[in-house]
């Protein structure tokens, strides 16, 4: 199992903490981000396939911005399985 630790852009959690099993996620944590929020994507996410939470979560949008925290973790996700 290994951490990663990300530095998302254009959105309110100032970074995101989760770990790959694999590709087998658990550990998901936003830090700043609307809370329940967070905690909703991380608890369901818990013991998710990497790959198949990119799919669902990639192209979400909040407000103008372009991305959101499902999109951020989304590209976190991306960057760790390809590493």
């Amino acid at each position: 199992m290994k951490t990663y630790e990300y530095k998302p852009r254009n959105i309110c959690a100032q970074k995101i903490t989760f770990s790959l099993d694999g590709n087998t996620i658990s550990g998901v944590n936003f830090q700043g981000g609307c809370g329940g929020n967070t905690k909703g994507i991380a608890g369901l996410l818990e013991g998710a396939d990497a790959r198949e939470a990119i799919k669902r979560l990639e192209n979400i949008q909040c407000q103008n911005r372009g991305t959101s925290c499902p999109a951020e973790l989304a590209k976190a996700l991306k960057e760790a399985i390809e590493n």
